[in-house]
Formats: structure tokens, sequence, C-alpha cells
């Protein structure tokens, strides 16, 4: 499924929330981003939550695309794991995906947020 498949999929089957953000750090992988959590640091992962219609089936998907199914060889790039969330209206259990590599000679995004850094990055 190509990137633009991918993100038409997710649009059909999940509904905006809005924005949350947990404790973690995040790095710069090249086309994409890697979030590592970690409740001991004062920075935040920035994202947006949604809704799934369809959890089981979608998530299944999701793990597909990423390169976690089980047919997949270990150790995977990334782990699905249920993270606390805080949102404005409170904190929520949402499914993140978790960079499971080392990060030893990545970049690290200070600032959380791998839109605004796309944006930053674009206009050097």
């Amino acid at each position: 499924m190509s990137g633009n498949e991918f993100a038409n999929y997710l649009q059909q089957h999940c509904t905006p929330l809005g924005q949350g953000k947990f404790k973690g750090r995040l790095y710069d992988v090249g086309k994409y981003p890697g979030a590592v959590a970690d409740a001991n640091t004062p920075q935040y992962i920035h994202g947006a939550i949604y809704l799934m219609d369809e959890p089981g089936s979608i998530l299944r998907t999701i793990d597909d695309y990423e390169g976690i199914s089980p047919t997949e060889p270990q150790p995977h790039e990334y782990v699905r794991a249920l993270i606390e969330v805080e949102a404005a209206h409170g904190v929520v259990t949402c499914w993140v995906y978790l960079y499971n590599w080392p990060v030893n000679k990545l970049a690290q995004i200070v600032s959380g947020d791998y839109l605004q850094h796309l944006v930053n990055r674009a206009d050097k």
C-alpha cells in the first residue's frame, strides 16, 4: 500500500478527535519520525488522536504498513503500545507506534512536533 493509499484508508476509517501529547523523545528517522516514550523526561511528543471505526481490522492494516506484522522479521522497527496521552479533554489511552531500534545516530526533534520539524526543514 502506497503512502497516499494508506492516508486515504485512514481517512475513510478514522475520525480525528484532536491533538494529544505524551512524554518522550522524537527522532528524525529520515522520511518519517521515531517516537520513544519516556515518562522521566520533561519533553513531549505531539500528535493527533483518532477514533477507529473497526480497531481490530485497522490495527492489522497499520501493523502491516509499519512492518510489524507477525510475518515480518524481528526486531521490528516499531512496536505498538498503549500509552496514556494528554488531550484537551483529559488523559486518554491510545495505541502508539514507538520506535524500537537504536537512536544514538539519529537527530532528535527537540520540539516533539514532526510536522513543524518538516516545515522547518523545508525552509532551510
